[in-house]
């Protein structure tokens, strides 16, 4: 006889989750400050009072001043390119007396490395000051301090470094391990030594490149300060243009461009190869 038996499998309800993974937030700075951006961009667009009519006439002169420039005036080459190199040495002085300064100023600044908290906050509170103030304003303080000429320039862009690097300077060493700093300080080695031993050889591809990028800026600043009469290239470029003679502006605006694109192809080449030895 054969039995028949209705094996009834057991069922098994499986319940999905149905809980959506959070949303994610949003940023209350966009959120906020997009709309106010917008608001204020439009306030001051109605609030300036922009003279349209003006502005179209003053690109159609611009165009028939361009008719001009070609071709450039060469006639005065040697006097440009020894301006260009005034502007370069004022540059290169200025960028490294505000290494050095930044450099020395760095160590005292930073926070694990400092004497005294106040000290590194009366350090960093002068950098932000220097900060604070353009370079070109600094340019004409200091025209009116010793005159005309290339040292007024320097002195700006040594000024400006200087703010400017105590700050990444800072910043670098503060980003050092506590751990090695504690276990040199354990076995008993001075400050000097910590420094030298232990955080040099860590910041020091990070110092070299910040002091490539502030050369780089320099010789870009440079050139500007020339046109408030602090030397150099800028001073020549303001010349021919007050004089009319766009000829001449269009050959000295080229010596810009091509040195300063030369000095920019150096500096990320080298910066390049910094971070293939890092690597």
């Amino acid at each position: 006889m054969s039995m028949q038996l209705n094996e009834h499998k057991p069922s098994f309800t499986v319940l999905a989750s149905t809980v959506e993974p959070p949303k994610p937030k949003k940023n209350k700075l966009l959120v906020i400050g997009l709309p106010l951006v917008a608001i204020l961009f439009v306030f001051s667009l109605l609030q300036l009072q922009f003279d349209y009519a003006k502005i179209a006439e003053g690109f159609t002169k611009l165009w028939g001043y361009m008719g001009t420039m070609f071709p450039p005036d060469f006639s005065d080459w040697k006097h440009v390119l020894l301006a260009a190199v005034e502007s370069l040495q004022v540059a290169i002085i200025g960028s490294v007396l505000g290494i050095v300064i930044a450099f020395f100023l760095s160590f005292l600044a930073a926070s694990n490395l400092t004497p005294h908290p106040l000290l590194a906050w009366v350090i960093q509170s002068a950098a932000s000051l220097l900060r604070a103030i353009p370079t070109i304003v600094w340019a004409l303080i200091f025209i009116v301090s010793v005159g005309l000429g290339p040292l007024p320039g320097v002195l700006a862009i040594a000024v400006s470094a200087a703010g400017m690097l105590v700050k990444v300077f800072a910043q670098s060493l503060e980003e050092i391990d506590k751990g090695v700093l504690e276990a040199m300080r354990a076995t008993g080695a001075s400050w000097l030594q910590i420094v030298i031993q232990g955080i040099l050889p860590t910041v020091k591809t990070a110092f070299i490149a910040w002091c490539v990028l502030q050369l780089e800026g320099g010789i870009a600043e440079s050139t500007i300060l020339g046109a408030v009469g602090a030397g150099g290239i800028g001073f020549e470029m303001t010349h021919a243009m007050k004089s009319y003679n766009f000829a001449a502006a269009l050959f000295v605006g080229l010596v810009v461009f091509v040195m300063v694109f030369s000095v920019e192809f150096i500096a990320n080449r080298y910066k390049m190869k910094l971070k293939t030895r890092k690597s």
